[in-house]
């Protein structure tokens, strides 16, 4: 098997491609890197990873931004222009380098080992890395990099310094005197450590400031220079403890994020896997407050507002002197005293006048209580001076003991208020069941027409003249539940609620809330699946998630976010007996079809189709994700074609997107319920030991159909029951009919299948037969191609030998070619030499035939010599040649 591994990655490809190779693994060699920024940008991009380079850069600038990124990354593609934008912004006062940290090659690749990209690090001077986490928008790196170029602000006059306490993120104020040295001691310390707080706190949350000034020292009790003063809304500030802590960076940092005060946070889920909104949301309930948010922005006029109302909720140590509000109670042109009853105003009067600073609290009271009561809203007061107190309480207080102690007194003893037969108003003093010590005033009054009327002509608020409740708990024919804390204007005229009603209630109530800040324009998704509208263009949204008691509340989208709503908003989840209901999340994603067999059941549409229909409704709880589920599907299509569509509905719920109330949720999947007809409170489960089938699915549906209610029938529903009961089995027959004739259709098709099988049998048996034929022929054609190939490689040897003696034959041929060549030579010299012989000897005879006499002796030895002489000749060139021949 060939291996596979991986290449050095290139630009623009998050993984090589490798060849398939027969004998090796071969891989494409990575690409050579290219400028992931322009030319002309002003960010210096160093696209081959030089990091040396990098750092000989920082070295001359006072503040250097780098951006770390992979070219194949999305993030770091969808970040380059945020980049580019702030650099365009503080190119002259921020150096900014951006590093490919991905180039196999390169000095960044191997010495840094980042787990994600893009990466953001900030310089200032020597000090640093400050890595930044925060969202890849070009607002808020921007106003992170300010942070980091001036990290502390400088309070010069009493009016800076009231703004700068004035915000509702922590701050932290160091006072250093400049008169005596340029830089005084301490000072460059606490310099470093508001760069250590950005180090350690991306968010920023701790603002750092510095004031020069002695006399704006004093107003916040800072007399020594190099003291360092840590401001809190709430608690108590501190003033850093020189003697307990060494005086350094980090010291003053560790405390300054060990002491703050967070009244309210700011969430920025990076949109990744992170346990971030977990966490928070574990912590206790949370009120999520979306909002639009530019960090650059001078002004916020509505993140004041909400800071408003975090500093009164917190505010406890301001919650102990309430105003009276119940003083209009006693003016006599109030409409909610009738003349008719004197008794019952002068009683009133009487028990407001007892102190002049009561402890009060508006009461409505539920709806679901079993008794029919004649009045629905009580004032409960504390009385401070009825019965025994301590005698160390000189001044009344109001507290959160208090008050819970009344109302559980209250509501305890409540069925005393129904014994005075009065239309208007009746007031009692009780014991408290709690405390021997305290003794309490309820005064309790009906809600007519002829009050609300004096409230406001042109709104009208319930339809009917007085609010009745039945003794199940429900509304009477009223179209509007019974007003609660936030609409307490509309019982008494000139009782507006006040922002100072919220001030303190976090510590007077055990529900409080944490409060939290999330920018609507990059987490709206959020808000959308907390049941924001997505059509919405005003992108404002605040609700409550209580993890623990698994739901929400979301403020109503028609109000505007201002503060008297969010007051309310709070207030109302504060109380007692809640009237916020639980939001439903739907899924808007559902389409409705006519045609579609099976109905498809939302948040919106569950009570109408399950409990105002008159028709038996079989309910399945799904998910996507629910293999077994998805296994139904078929059983239920025909479920749904069986059933008469008249009276049966057949209906499925997505309950991973649509939320339900609780008692019709479900834990496990699948689920199935039945809702009868006529008795939908009765609903039936379809037993979890019984398999999922279409015959007990119609046992289940029949049997609980035919079930007759808890109460008597007479003979008219007799004889309905009756003709509701032939009418299915008439239904159920005509089916059991069409199901006969498609069961003989069937089995005719099936006797067809068998013939064809049995064809088929025969033609796999006769293709097997030739199948064995061919592959004997195969095996002899393979045998005649091993003899082939045998006598193939035979001749080819044979061939290779005859031509190696060919090639010798060749070469030999050549030889005696050069030999005959040479003897032609020597032949054609030797017959020269012949005739010049024969020329010689016939002049020697010419002369000798001139004188015979004189030189007979003398040419007879002559011509002795030179036949010798030519003989030596002759014979050394014979040899010659023979020499030649045998080389």
């Amino acid at each position: 098997m060939v291996g596979l591994r991986e290449a050095p990655r290139g630009a623009g490809s998050c993984q090589e491609r490798p060849f398939l190779g027969r004998a090796k693994d071969v891989t494409m060699p990575a690409k050579l890197p290219v400028n992931f920024f322009s030319t002309r940008s002003p960010v210096i991009d160093l696209f081959r990873g030089q990091l040396d380079y990098a750092d000989h850069l920082r070295q001359d600038s006072e503040i250097v931004l780098y951006f770390f990124y992979a070219p194949w990354c999305g993030q770091s593609i969808a970040a380059r222009e945020e980049i580019e934008h702030v650099a365009s912004r503080l190119s002259g006062q921020v150096l900014f380098v951006a590093v490919n940290c991905w180039w196999n090659q390169g000095k960044c690749r191997k010495q840094k080992h980042f787990f994600y990209f893009p990466v953001i690090h900030l310089y200032h001077r020597s000090f640093g890395p400050i890595e930044y986490k925060g969202p890849m928008s070009a607002v808020y790196i921007e106003k992170f990099v300010r942070r980091v170029m001036t990290p502390l602000l400088y309070i010069s006059s009493r009016s800076k310094l009231l703004d700068f306490l004035s915000n509702y993120e922590p701050g932290v104020l160091g006072y250093f005197e400049f008169n005596a040295s340029p830089q005084p001691p301490g000072y460059l310390t606490f310099f470093t450590s508001a760069l250590h707080s950005l180090k350690k706190d991306y968010l920023g949350t701790i603002r750092f400031g510095v004031i020069t000034d002695k006399r704006v020292a004093e107003e916040i009790s800072l007399v020594h220079s190099g003291s360092v003063y840590l401001h809190r809304h709430v608690n108590t500030s501190l003033i850093y403890p020189n003697d307990v802590m060494n005086y350094t960076a980090e010291n003053i940092c560790k405390w300054a994020l060990e002491n703050r005060e967070m009244l309210i946070r700011w969430l920025r889920p990076h949109g990744g896997k992170s346990l971030l909104l977990n966490n928070e949301l574990k912590k206790g309930p949370a009120l999520l407050i979306f909002i639009p948010y530019n960090p650059l922005a001078e002004i916020h006029p509505l993140l004041d507002e909400i800071t408003k109302v975090a500093l009164e909720y917190h505010n406890c140590n301001k919650s102990q002197a309430a105003e009276p509000d119940l003083q209009h109670l006693g003016d006599t042109d109030s409409p909610a005293f009738d003349s008719s009853v004197p008794d019952a105003h002068m009683k009133l009067s009487e028990t407001f006048s007892i102190t002049k600073y009561p402890c009060c609290n508006t009461v409505v009271l539920p709806q679901w209580h079993s008794i029919s009561r004649t009045h629905n809203v009580c004032e409960l007061c504390i009385n401070q001076t009825l019965g025994v107190k301590p005698n160390k309480v000189h001044v009344p207080h109001c507290n959160f003991l208090d008050i819970e102690a009344a109302l559980d007194s209250f509501y305890l003893q409540e069925h005393t208020f129904f014994q005075v037969i009065s239309n208007t108003i009746e007031c009692s003093n009780f014991l408290s069941f709690y405390s021997p010590f305290s003794y309490y005033t309820a005064c309790c009054r009906t809600v007519n027409r002829h009050f609300l009327s004096f409230i406001s002509s042109e709104k009208t608020i319930f339809q009917t003249p007085k609010v009745a409740f039945s003794s199940h708990g429900k509304k009477d024919n009223t179209q509007h539940s019974i007003p609660h804390i936030e609409d307490r204007n509309c019982f008494i005229p000139d009782l507006h609620i006040s922002g100072t009603n919220i001030t303190g209630l976090s510590c007077r109530t055990n529900k409080t809330l944490n409060l939290y800040l999330l920018d609507s324009n990059l987490f709206w998704i959020y808000a959308e699946r907390l049941g924001a509208s997505r059509s919405t263009h005003l992108k404002e949204f605040a609700a409550i998630v209580d993890l623990k008691e698994e739901v929400h509340y979301v403020l109503d989208q028609n109000q505007s976010l201002v503060r008297s709503t969010l007051e309310n908003f709070i207030k109302n989840f504060s109380i007692l007996y809640s009237p916020l209901k639980r939001h439903l999340v739907d899924d808007p994603s559902v389409h409705f079809h006519e045609q579609r067999v099976i109905t498809e059941v939302t948040t919106n549409t569950f009570h109408d189709t399950v409990f105002l229909s008159e028709k038996n409704v079989l309910l399945l709880y799904y998910a996507q994700w629910c293999g077994f589920c998805a296994s139904l599907n078929h059983i239920f299509i025909e479920l749904a074609r069986l059933l008469p569509p008249d009276n049966f509905t057949v209906a499925r719920i997505d309950i991973t997107r649509n939320d339900l109330p609780w008692e019709f949720m479900t834990d496990r999947l699948p689920t199935i319920l039945f809702f009868p007809h006529q008795r939908k409170e009765q609903s039936v489960k379809f037993p979890e030991d019984f398999s999922v089938n279409l015959p007990n699915l119609l046992k289940f549906i029949l049997h609980y159909s035919s079930l007759s209610s808890s109460e008597p029938c007479t003979k008219e529903c007799l004889h309905e029951e009756t003709v509701l009961q032939q009418g299915h089995i008439s239904h159920l027959e005509r089916e059991i009919q069409k199901l006969r004739s498609e069961i003989g259709a069937l089995h005719q098709a099936h006797d067809q299948l068998e013939a064809q099988l049995s064809e088929a049998r025969r033609e796999e048996h006769r293709l097997q037969q030739q199948k064995h034929t061919l592959e004997k022929q195969h095996k002899t054609l393979q045998l005649h191609s091993e003899q082939l190939q045998a006598t193939y490689d035979q001749k080819n040897q044979e061939l290779l030998e005859m031509a190696e003696k060919l090639q010798e034959l060749a070469d030999a041929s050549e030889n005696l070619l050069k030999e005959n060549t040479l003897l032609r030579i020597l032949v054609a010299s030797r017959e020269g030499k012949l005739q010049s012989k024969d020329e010689i000897k016939e002049s020697l005879q010419s002369e000798q035939t001139l004188s015979e006499d004189n030189d007979v002796s003398v040419s007879t030895a002559t011509a002795t010599v030179e036949e010798k002489r030519i003989d030596n000749i002759d014979t050394i060139e014979t040899d010659h040649s023979s020499g030649n021949r045998t080389e």
